[in-house]
């Protein structure tokens, strides 16, 4: 229990801020005839109290941090705040069960999107808010663990952009610490630039809020059922592709720029890679539509950017449903649903440097064939690639797979037909949203599905976020042998 007070206390500071967050919507919509104070204001209350006793009992205590059990504090701070988020959607008017619930604040606080809700056209504005704002606390979330934790654990490849500041030492507490400001002020800077920009475009407060809040997560989240279709407007489609994609890139590069390290984000082969993606494949898909003889191409290149962009990211907004464009769309949107953004942005997916490192091993086999004596290097953004870092890239993408076979058998066993059940375990394990097909799609819900495929989707939202590697390895009975 000892080497576990550092856990309980850093967990009871998170849960300390998580109360403050969860009393705003019950301050900002008191008194109005359709709130829901009392489903934030209690929780909230019981939440501070319990990690004040939590802070309490191990403040004396040392908070050094042995290195095997970041795996523990990572994967416990976010089933723990996954958690308690459920718990003003549970006691709202909403009427909802503990399951639905559950899955709400899994996928917002993963940053997933996938939801079991409709109406929300007319729903309550302090719930619509509640989701935005669980949707944006993980996104900065996912960014410290991928910059501070998940690189210094090697886990899936992340060593490859490990820094000094990934260290949790003595000496690097001052470098992390600085640079925890600088990532959060960005954060903060590019959320308020979203907010302005889309105000100014004709949203209204509300609506550029919660969206501002949801696009630099790439959360998804809106506040209609017709997402971001229901502006009906290019000009804010446009602007949200841009922020979908600035959320999707490496946070600790905007911090490097800000110290004048100038162009150094583009300089970044995961960035070009990333950028030239949306463009091409937006590209592609308006070339189709206009041989399918759709007009406008101006408004059919918007549209495909914006999409591509918001699965890509892992957004997953829609303005229209894609899946009628044509079958081959259709079949581009699903393999783009794997990749995702750049390492230590919000997004989730299987990363772009992932594909990048395979594409070079690729390569390599292929000189090696020719020239089984030569001596070849892998070079990265200018740093050797390891075999370690292969190896670990390796691990992730098998277990991947398993996990993404394993999930949709078990759905598949409640009777789910194919297209569900596959999409939605792809979906869940790279934190896209919408699925493919007439359930699941960027026209429907989750609403309909079991309540124990709502459990296995809701494991393999947390499973995606946390890299799996970092959650499996605890149920290795070695983790725990002194």
């Amino acid at each position: 229990m000892r080497n576990l007070s550092p856990v309980t206390y850093i967990v009871s500071i998170t849960m300390v801020l998580l109360s403050i967050f969860m009393a705003i919507p019950a301050l900002l919509y008191l008194g109005e005839a359709d709130s829901n104070t009392t489903a934030f204001a209690y929780p909230a209350l019981g939440i501070f109290i319990a990690a004040s006793v939590g802070i309490l009992l191990t403040r004396h205590r040392s908070h050094r941090l042995q290195p095997r059990y970041m795996f523990v504090l990572t994967v416990s701070s976010w089933l723990i705040i996954s958690i308690l988020c459920a718990l003003p959607l549970y006691f709202s008017n909403l009427n909802l069960s503990m399951t639905d619930a559950i899955f709400e604040s899994f996928s917002g606080i993963t940053t997933t999107g996938s939801t079991v809700l409709s109406g929300l056209d007319t729903m309550s504005p302090d719930i619509l808010l509640w989701r935005s704002i669980i949707q944006w606390m993980g996104g900065i979330g996912i960014i410290g663990m991928f910059v501070a934790v998940l690189p210094f654990l090697g886990i899936g490849g992340m060593r490859l952009f490990a820094t000094e500041s990934s260290e949790w030492t003595e000496k690097a507490l001052p470098r992390m610490k600085s640079l925890s400001r600088g990532l959060l002020f960005v954060y903060c800077a590019l959320t308020l630039a979203c907010i302005l920009i889309y105000w100014v475009s004709g949203m209204s407060l509300f609506n550029a809020v919660n969206h501002a809040f949801t696009t630099i997560s790439t959360g998804g989240y809106s506040t209609s059922d017709q997402s971001m279709g229901q502006f009906n407007s290019n000009l804010i489609l446009f602007e949200a592709s841009i922020f979908m994609a600035l959320g999707s890139m490496p946070f600790f590069l905007f911090v490097r720029e800000l110290h004048g390290q100038h162009w150094v984000l583009f300089r970044d082969q995961q960035v070009r890679a990333f950028l030239g993606l949306l463009i091409a494949a937006a590209l592609v898909m308006t070339v189709y539509r206009l041989w399918m003889h759709e007009e406008h191409p101006l408004g059919l290149f918007v549209s495909a950017l914006f999409n591509v962009t918001s699965i890509v990211t892992t957004t997953g907004y829609a303005s229209e449903d894609y899946l009628q464009w044509g079958s081959f769309t259709s079949v581009a949107f699903f393999f783009l649903t794997f990749i995702g953004g750049c390492s230590g942005s919000t997004s989730g997916g299987m990363k772009i440097f992932r594909f990048q490192l395979s594409f070079m091993v690729l390569k390599e086999q292929f000189r090696r064939l020719l020239h089984p004596r030569a001596v070849l290097t892998r070079n990265f953004n200018g740093r050797a690639v390891s075999d370690e870092i292969i190896a670990s890239m390796i691990a992730y993408v098998f277990v991947f797979l398993m996990g993404m076979a394993v999930m949709t058998l078990g759905l598949s066993l409640m009777n789910v037909d194919l297209t569900t059940a596959l999409t939605a375990s792809i979906t869940a394990l790279t934190n896209v949203g919408p699925g493919l097909g007439p359930v699941i799609g960027p026209a429907g819900n989750f609403a309909s599905l079991p309540d124990a495929a709502k459990w296995i989707l809701s494991a393999g939202m947390i499973l995606g976020r946390l890299e799996l590697l970092s959650v499996i390895i605890l149920f290795s009975p070695a983790f725990w042998r002194t």
